[in-house]
């Protein structure tokens, strides 16, 4: 009785092996939906008269789109990356892990913990995430970043 229980679970387990495929897909934003984030955000953050720069990362961190205004102090475009490739690497938003900041992980090259950087998620699936710099506030990139987020994320959800 042993033996067979024990042939049946082989059976059983190398079936669920020859069905588990060897690689993986992803699903990536395209840079067309990747500028329509980063212009919602611009002009979210308009809107409040704020002059802003925005960077979206795929989900390696890696930047799709870079925009700054024509206002925006230089400095903007290199913050804004860095809050979107944060929220990248830890899929959440910068300004719940500003308590990192006093970490090792501070000293990191590219990681900023202030506000204003989320990862872009829908239907399961992490697509990126988008980072935003110029306001008084972090809490006001951060919904900046959101505007942008909100422009794209029923066509997500629907895939």
């Amino acid at each position: 009785m042993r033996v067979l229980i024990l042939l049946i679970m082989g059976v059983f387990s190398s079936q669920l092996l020859a069905d588990e495929s060897p690689v993986i897909s992803t699903k990536r934003l395209t840079m067309e939906y990747a500028l329509k984030m980063a212009q919602g955000a611009i002009t979210a953050c308009r809107k409040q008269g704020i002059q802003v720069g925005v960077t979206v990362v795929d989900r390696n961190g890696q930047p799709q789109v870079m925009l700054r205004d024509v206002l925006a102090p230089v400095l903007t475009a290199e913050v804004s990356m860095k809050k979107a490739y944060t929220a990248a690497m830890f899929t959440a938003a910068t300004s719940a892990l500003q308590r990192q900041a006093g970490s090792s992980l501070a000293h990191m090259d590219n990681m900023m913990f202030g506000a204003g950087g989320l990862p872009v998620q829908a239907g399961g699936q992490m697509y990126g995430a988008i980072g935003v710099s110029g306001a008084p506030d972090g809490k006001d990139d951060e919904k900046c970043a959101q505007a942008g987020i909100n422009l794209i994320l029923e066509d997500l959800e629907l895939l």
